[in-house]
């Protein structure tokens, strides 16, 4: 099958999902600075989590650029990811709405952890579809990113009753790993 339709409904759901989170900035009741003062909290959550969205949908489209087509399990997989993604909104805004706490956290972590397990597999699937030497393989290669990146996301969920802002600190920790778009892809594309 193409990958047309695949990208096409990938990028609107993602669209659809940033879109949600920026409408969960509620405008505060004053026009002084100070009224903006309890926000903080939901904004630093809305920074975060925007920062992971564009991450995934830059990889996601990196990944696209690097297969030349795609099955009906990558489609289930990709539905996998999305699944997962679409709760990003609301853990999003229960972790600011309740200025990180630590089961809000853990859960924001714990849905982290499924999006980067789903984006795994879908990765496996299409490096599967496209072969042991495909372009894919080759630029995944042992995929260590991925693997800190699990073993971060596990401990900001046990540090989320420890100590908050450490388990913040380790979602951090992973975005700004992720933050440049995944450039193995990049230099795979650019050697062929």
């Amino acid at each position: 099958m193409g990958k047309g339709r695949f990208e096409a409904f990938s990028d609107g759901v993602l669209a659809i999902i940033i879109t949600i989170m920026v409408l969960e900035l509620k405008v505060p009741h004053g026009a002084e600075l100070s009224a903006l003062k309890p926000l903080i909290p939901v904004f630093l959550s809305y920074v975060l989590s925007f920062i992971y969205v564009g991450i995934y949908w830059n990889n996601h489209h990196h990944m696209l650029h690097a297969v030349t087509s795609v099955t009906g399990p990558i489609l289930w997989a990709n539905l996998h990811l999305l699944f997962w993604l679409s709760l990003v909104p609301f853990v999003t805004a229960w972790m600011g709405e309740n200025h990180f706490a630590s089961i809000p956290i853990a859960l924001y972590g714990g849905v982290m952890l499924m999006c980067a397990l789903a984006f795994m597999l879908l990765a496996r699937l299409m490096t599967r579809h496209e072969g042991a030497d495909s372009k894919l393989a080759r630029a995944f290669g042992k995929d260590r990113k991925s693997k800190l990146s699990l073993v971060l996301y596990v401990a900001g969920i046990a540090l989320a009753f420890v100590n908050s802002w450490m388990a913040v600190g380790c979602y951090v920790a992973v975005a700004v790993i992720w933050f440049v778009p995944d450039r193995r892809i990049e230099r795979v594309l650019r050697a062929d």
